[in-house]
């Protein structure tokens, strides 16, 4: 099977977020791939194992993004390719599952494109089903476990989560697929899977390379990024002999403070 595993690179969840002059920093916490897409470099990886074929890492951003795409390459995956190019630096969803569409289309022959829920930094999780509405796939989100693989009867079922239970689908490949924590634990990267990490050739392609001749305006932007206003709080205790005179107490409050 010909695996397609989309990654991004975030910042590490640890950083602290800080507002300055409208700009956000992390200050010199590192960027690294996305947590939520270990999950589906693994379970692409688990298919590949279990099936054949070849699994390709692919990211859309700066230059800065090949790391991302090392860890993924350290992980298994058997090549990878960057998307690069000014005019996707400041792009939404909507531009960006257009460029992850028309790189996979260019790539030719997937069977199946992983993805992750959701990025930490942005925290849409839209972008799965985008790319699958232009591919023109079917769409399987929130996918807890792949039940079955049938890549002679091009088929794949899958349990998808929700707060309510599980629902299994059954879908023609090829498919998109974006997977929960809940589907596999990630394998950590071996000693000589870094190495080989470190010396990959990574292909860049520009927009113009995936056949965007024209790239489209974001139809969201941030205006304006600030700092929430900090609140200050205090606590006070009520006491009293019995619940009676707790509750009694707690409500003469609450109509003091006009809460009631």
């Amino acid at each position: 099977m010909n695996i397609v595993v989309c990654v991004k690179q975030t910042p590490d969840t640890a950083a602290t977020v800080t507002v300055e002059n409208g700009k956000v920093s992390w200050g010199d916490a590192p960027l690294v791939i996305n947590p939520w897409d270990e999950f589906a470099v693994e379970q692409a990886l688990r298919t590949k194992e279990a099936h054949g074929g070849k699994v390709i890492a692919l990211s859309v951003g700066p230059e800065a993004a090949r790391e991302a795409l090392k860890h993924a390459l350290a992980m298994g995956c058997d090549e990878a390719i960057l998307v690069s190019d000014p005019g996707l630096l400041t792009v939404d969803s909507l531009v960006i599952s257009k460029a992850l569409a028309a790189a996979i289309d260019k790539i030719g022959g997937i069977d199946l494109a992983f993805f992750g829920r959701q990025a930490v930094d942005s925290d849409t999780g839209v972008t799965p089903a985008q790319v699958a509405r232009r591919l023109g796939w079917p769409a399987l989100t929130l996918v807890a476990a792949l039940s079955a693989v049938d890549p002679a009867g091009k088929t794949i079922s899958v349990d998808r989560a929700f707060d309510e239970g599980r629902q299994q689908v059954k879908s023609p490949l090829p498919a998109l697929i974006s997977v929960t924590k809940e589907i596999c634990e990630p394998r950590y990267p071996s000693f000589m899977g870094i190495r080989k990490a470190s010396k990959a050739t990574i292909p860049v392609w520009s927009a113009a390379d995936i056949g965007l001749g024209a790239i489209p305006a974001p139809a969201l932007s941030w205006t304006e990024v600030f700092a929430p206003p900090k609140i200050e709080t205090k606590v006070e205790m009520i006491t009293g002999d019995s619940a009676e005179a707790m509750a009694a107490k707690l409500a003469a409050r609450l109509l003091e403070e006009k809460v009631l």
